[in-house]
């Protein structure tokens, strides 16, 4: 049985995301102890908890410790089946972060996944927007062979969530490795700026107007969908993603999301600040990208590698724990401003 200390590197939820995905995968049963141990709230919040279930229900896994607030699980996973799955986190927990715990599985499913996740929180805080993971994460997953489709049916916010999606995946026998070392040119910038029951005050056009006068200062012009939703009438909110593409096949993203108190110019501002930061930079993925595609390189056969501006705990963690797990190595090298992230053998 693999036995992973939770409390180790970043000691947050995701060596919890990681660890239940790669054991999954390789048809191993882990214990984990010291959930979340680094956090303000240890043990499983509901949407850590949902996220094992969901993981559970993909493979019929055996568990125990599954409840909430607990800092400790059994996790004995089966034969990956697939098929329809449902998922319903209850708050406002990310469903962005359930995703990334449960995509790996469905990949190496038996049959096609279609999962559809309920009552969760599309754009909050601490967690890549919805559309990041569709328009930054998604196409470039497409470029390791990896077809995934992502429908939102209804946007959620703190504190209520009630945010609504499906992806389908379609399962695959191995992935593609990756090299991403040459940024190119920029070849285009788009965004979605997204407001739901806020088009009385133009949320969504202020958000778009600020990034793109912001960028224009700096010498790029982007292309930013307006989004004025509807699709939850509970709870209003607002969030902003920005992409850029270049001609090696990188992409480059960068998001904010509304908050109280919060002016939409200021969701405009911090969204193209950050964009800017990455591709001012010149890597290959952005900081968060960098950390999130850990999983996939581990688990492509072949050496892959690409360039982020900098090294986050996440990153650090999920190697550690890719490396822990699949006994697989990678390296990482300082080369002029950026780091080179490479998988090795």
């Amino acid at each position: 049985m693999i036995e992973i200390d939770g409390s180790q590197k970043s000691g947050s939820g995701t060596i919890l995301r990681l660890s239940i995905a790669l054991a999954t995968i390789i048809g191993q049963p882990f214990h984990i102890y010291n959930i979340r141990q680094n956090r303000p709230q240890p043990g499983l919040q509901p949407q850590h908890l949902e996220a094992v279930l969901t993981a559970a229900r993909l493979c019929n896994a055996e568990l125990q410790g599954a409840e909430l607030h607990s800092r400790e699980l059994w996790f004995k996973p089966r034969k990956i089946k697939g098929g329809k799955v449902e998922a319903e986190i209850g708050t406002a927990g990310s469903i962005p972060m359930l995703l990334m715990t449960v995509l790996p599985i469905c990949i190496f499913s038996e049959n096609t996944v279609q999962l559809h996740i309920s009552k969760g929180g599309t754009d909050v805080s601490n967690s890549p927007t919805i559309n990041y993971i569709k328009h930054v994460l998604f196409p470039t997953l497409k470029h390791m062979g990896i077809n995934a489709t992502l429908t939102i049916h209804r946007y959620g916010y703190y504190p209520k969530g009630m945010g609504e999606v499906t992806i389908n995946v379609e399962p695959r026998q191995s992935i593609t490795p990756i090299r991403l070392e040459d940024f190119g040119t920029i070849t285009s910038i788009r965004g979605m700026s997204v407001c739901t029951f806020l088009a009385d005050r133009r949320v969504a056009d202020r958000q778009a107007k600020k990034a793109n006068d912001y960028l224009k200062e700096e010498g790029y012009m982007a292309d930013i969908q307006i989004v004025n939703d509807r699709s939850n009438s509970l709870q209003k909110g607002s969030s902003l993603v920005l992409w850029a593409e270049t001609n090696t096949n990188a992409i480059l993203g960068a998001d904010a999301i509304g908050e109280l108190g919060k002016t939409s110019e200021a969701v405009g501002q911090e969204a193209a600040e950050k964009l800017f930061a990455e591709i001012s930079a010149k890597p290959t993925v952005d900081v968060h990208l960098a950390d999130m595609l850990i999983p996939y390189v581990a688990l492509a056969g072949g050496e892959s590698a690409y360039l982020t501006r900098t090294i986050s705990e996440h990153l650090e963690t999920n190697i550690w724990l890719a490396e822990k797990m699949l006994k697989v190595k990678f390296s990482i090298a300082k080369i002029g401003g950026l780091y080179r992230i490479e998988k090795v053998g």
